[in-house]
């Protein structure tokens, strides 16, 4: 995200370094209103101890300004209003505060150099509102030309948020600059920060006055690759994922392999300089907290608000308090009712925690009249509506088109179905998923045959990714894993019908290859045997969806993207100004997933069936499966076989199961996407020949291919940018990933999840079949119920991944919607804000298709007796636990 120097809003409180609680417990100073001038909307701050000064900078012409002496005709005196919150520290203060120089769009024509800048200096004159005003003079010469940056020193000893500035009465109008940036000290560094006007220019375009410093400020953001970063730094670089495991602990445990490798391919993420472990030289030691580029740091709303600081607030303080709680990690539920009282009755708080209900205020609730508190869940929505959903296999299948993770589904397209392992290692390639069994689940109603001809067959495959990883993970206490095949049948009514689970064990030690084949049954035994192969699948699906759907193709994907921007393109070249919305909080929320949800011990790891190979699974995810031109919604559809090209269909494709909410909703939005997009860059590059020429444009998406993703970066599918077409589809496709894809799989993570037995995070027990001599097969058949309990995630892992996944789900009050707000630069641009202007309206239309299609009966994957409506794809929502809305990025 971000080249401060066009970063929209960050507000962020510094930790200090030796504090182990997050931001809100921190003593703060009283909330200050602020007023945004300029911007879309004004916010309430709190801060603790930083200077955060939201300012808006306006000159205006004065006629007699004293002590300025006029050195040429028609000279222009202009006056800036700096307009700054007061968190204290500012109210005192006196004298300089801002130095401010005007820099010329034009070169002198009798030297060819660089005009020399105009400087003023910015003093505090009064308190208003709770905002500090200073002003600055200026005189401007005539011939001085258009105004195209402002250099920027902050001459206090504390870092300031400068918002934008206008200056007016100049005599071609009014200037603006959107700052909204962070601008250091002088004492931690002496550089200027340079500030662009709103105007945006391709390199080959720049006004001659500028291109040195258009060049200078990306040097300043590239850095040198040398040295820890500091917290003011706002240097964008990469490095590989070498810093989530721990190998200088005392636990030899936390160990893991460096993830960016030909051995273990992964995406970059942003460097931090932090000093090598002693004992695994590839490895970068720890810290408390994990540099992201000043911009990139989270606004603070208010301390209540749903968001970074509630996640820091979550995994910092209150999971360790709730394992306090809980001392036995491997407690489970005795009874299904023990798991309702989660939603009832909760679990206690210490009295001495009272300060999780200020914090945690829809988590943690008072119960009693004492005033006791308690973690107390939110009845999720699917549960609301219908408590025993989860148990049907009709939900059980509609939740692959329509519920957390739509994107694993394929079409069957070979039979019959075999692995691709190598059998010495794995066993047996062959499945015993038969034609004979097929067609007996089927009823007859057709052949298998005539049901591979007529698109039929739809399979959830985990069989090949998870089989090598099966005997690691059991060797880990407390979990098992199996690598499986879930097969449907497209039903007469357009909805699914699961068949069969086929779960698989290797060879392990002295024992053979296992494998089993599981169908719903109609006796006793059989129906509680698929009720626990269900389990399992729900639990590999879970991890899948979080490590490689979620994580993988949207968060750690996403960011080599930022960083590549930030480096290649300058903050004035309209590409920049195009994606950077959709970067906003994305380095941090990856930095926050390093720091504790994806580490080496973290939740993740201790929530999730891979275990400690969680992430290293998700390298093999994006070894095997990641391709850019396949993360576009059409293209992923037509690779799943779940989509055929057709001209003659809506949006080009036909559908291979007509009635499937996610991509029937996304493939509109993906429409209304790619025409915002189109409408923008064909307006900046009106002939093909522009596209091959921008400089800036082909360094940054080479810089994508051959550092960002440097582990494929001789792939031959990398699409070229050659023509404006080319640059339309890629653009597209960089935004739906962190706008559509990324809500469709997150924002519902509560609604499904949070009652757990619906999607269990983790499989704790083996199928009783597995070795049925033992106990634990007597035990099974004697009380099946208890053994599905057994397999379901421990109370501290339930409690921990709801915790988590209630806040994950939450849209923050600050939250910004895909097409919801024009940004600054656009609204100058008539063209580009009419264009703007079609692509809410085109979001909005998508609002009541949705709301229609929710309410027509004959489409059964999404509407119906006690479903939840699908409504993932919907762009906006008001603030919390919704089930809806699409933000321009990935923000939580």
């Amino acid at each position: 995200m971000m080249n401060a120097s066009s970063h929209l809003h960050r507000f962020s409180s510094t930790q200090s370094s030796s504090s182990l609680l997050p931001k809100p417990f921190i003593q703060r100073s009283p909330p200050a209103s602020l007023l945004s001038i300029g911007r879309r909307r004004s916010s309430t701050l709190e801060f603790q101890g930083k200077q955060k000064c939201l300012l808006s900078i306006r000159a205006s012409v004065i006629d007699n300004v004293k002590g300025v002496k006029t050195s040429k005709e028609n000279a222009s005196s202009a006056k800036a209003v700096i307009r700054a919150t007061d968190p204290g520290l500012l109210s005192n203060l006196v004298g300089n505060t801002l130095l401010l120089e005007l820099v010329s769009a034009d070169i002198d024509s009798a030297t060819g150099l660089e005009k020399e800048t105009i400087k003023g200096y910015a003093k505090k004159v009064k308190t208003e509102n709770d905002e500090v005003i200073y002003e600055s003079e200026f005189k401007v010469p005539a011939g001085f030309g258009e105004v195209g940056a402002i250099l920027v020193q902050n001459e206090l000893y504390k870092e300031m948020f400068l918002n934008n500035i206008v200056l007016d009465g100049l005599p071609n109008g009014s200037i603006h600059f959107n700052c909204s940036s962070w601008v250091h000290s002088k004492f931690d560094n002496a550089i200027k920060r340079i500030f662009f006007s709103n105007k945006s220019y391709l390199p080959n375009d720049t006004p001659t006055g500028l291109k040195k410093l258009r060049e200078t400020d990306l040097e300043n953001l590239r850095g040198n690759g040398e040295g820890e970063r500091k917290k003011f730094d706002r240097i964008y670089d990469y490095d590989t994922y070498n810093d989530l495991g721990n190998p200088d602990s005392s636990s030899d445990d936390l160990a893991r392999p460096v993830l960016g490798s030909k051995v273990h391919p992964y995406p970059r993420r942003c460097r931090t300089g932090r000093p090598r472990s002693k004992k695994d030289p590839l490895s970068e030691t720890r810290s408390i907290s994990v540099y992201v580029p000043r911009d990139e740091i989270f606004e603070d709303v208010k301390v209540s608000t749903f968001g970074i600081n509630t996640l820091k607030s979550v995994l910092h303080a209150f999971l360790p308090t709730l394992e306090v709680i809980l001392l036995n990690p491997k407690l489970g539920f005795p009874h299904f009712t023990d798991i309702d009282t989660l939603f009832k009755e909760g679990v206690p708080v210490p009295k001495d925690k009272n300060f999780f209900q200020l914090l945690l205020p829809r988590l943690v609730k008072t119960v009693t009249d004492g005033g006791d508190e308690a973690l107390l869940f939110e009845s999720p929505e699917m549960m609301e509506r219908d408590k025993f959903s989860w148990f049907r296999d009709e939900e059980f299948s509609r939740q692959t088109l329509a519920g957390l993770n739509p994107y694993s589904l394929e079409l069957v397209t070979e039979w019959p179905l075999k692995s691709k392992l190598d059998p010495e290692i794995y066993g047996s390639p062959e499945s015993l998923i038969t034609t004979e069994l097929v067609e007996r689940e089927i009823r007859g109603v057709m052949t298998i045959d005539e049901a591979l001809k007529q698109k039929k067959m739809f399979i959830l495959d985990y069989h090949d990714l998870l089989l090598p990883y099966v005997s690691k993970v059991r060797e880990i206490e407390g979990t098992t894993l199996y690598g499986s095949r879930t097969l449907f049948f497209l039903t007469m009514e357009g909805t699914l019908e699961p068949i069969a689970i086929e779960l698989t064990r290797p060879p392990v030690g002295d024992k053979p290859q296992w494998k089993q084949v599981f169908t719903p049954g109609w006796d006793g035994t059989s129906c509680w045997l698929w009720r626990l192969a269900k389990a399992h699948v729900c639990a590999h699906d879970s991890g899948y969806h979080q490590l490689v759907i979620h994580w993988l193709r949207t968060h750690c994907c996403t960011e080599p993207y930022i960083i590549a921007a930030n480096r290649q393109l300058s903050a004035m070249h309209p590409i920049y100004r195009l994606l950077h919305p959709h970067f906003r909080y994305t380095m941090e929320i990856n930095a926050l997933a390093r720091e504790s949800l994806i580490n080496a011990g973290g939740i993740i790891e201790s929530c999730f069936s891979p275990g400690k190979y969680a992430i290293e699974l998700s390298s093999a995810a994006y070894d095997q499966l990641w391709r850019f031109d396949m993360e576009a919604l059409p293209s992923d559809l037509i690779r799943r076989g779940m989509a055929v090209e057709d001209p003659t269909a809506e949006h080009g494709l036909k559908l291979s199961i007509e009635d499937y909410p996610f991509a029937n909703d996304g493939l509109i939005l993906w429409d209304a996407i790619k025409q915002w997009v189109r409408d923008y860059v064909n307006h900046y590059y009106p002939d093909s020949s522009l596209v091959e020429s921008d400089k800036e444009l082909q360094d940054w998406w080479t810089e994508v291919r051959t550092k960002g993703h440097a582990d494929k970066k001789d792939e031959p599918w990398w699409p070229v940018l050659k023509t404006p077409e080319d640059l339309v589809n890629v653009l597209t496709t960089i935004i739906w990933v962190a706008a559509g894809h990324h809500a469709a799989v997150n924002f519902g993570q509560y609604v499904y999840a949070g009652y757990f037995p619906n999607r269990p995070t983790i499989a704790r027990t083996n199928m009783p079949t597995e070795d049925p001599v033992d106990d634990e097969y007597k035990n099974f058949l004697h009380k099946p119920e208890f053994a599905l309990l057994k397999c379901f995630p421990s109370k501290i892992q339930a409690t921990t991944v709801m915790a988590v996944l209630d806040v994950l789900s939450s849209h923050s009050p600050d939250e910004e919607y895909l097409g919801d707000q024009t940004e600054p630069s656009w609204a100058e641009n008539p063209v580009i804000k009419a264009a703007f202007e079609q692509f809410n309206g085109r979001l909005k239309e998508l609002e009541g298709i949705i709301d229609e299609r929710n309410t027509n009966l004959s489409l059964k994957n999404r509407t119906g007796a006690g479903v939840v409506p699908y409504e993932l794809l919907k762009p906006f929502s008001k603030p919390g636990v919704t089930g809806m809305g699409v933000p321009n990025s990935i923000s939580i």
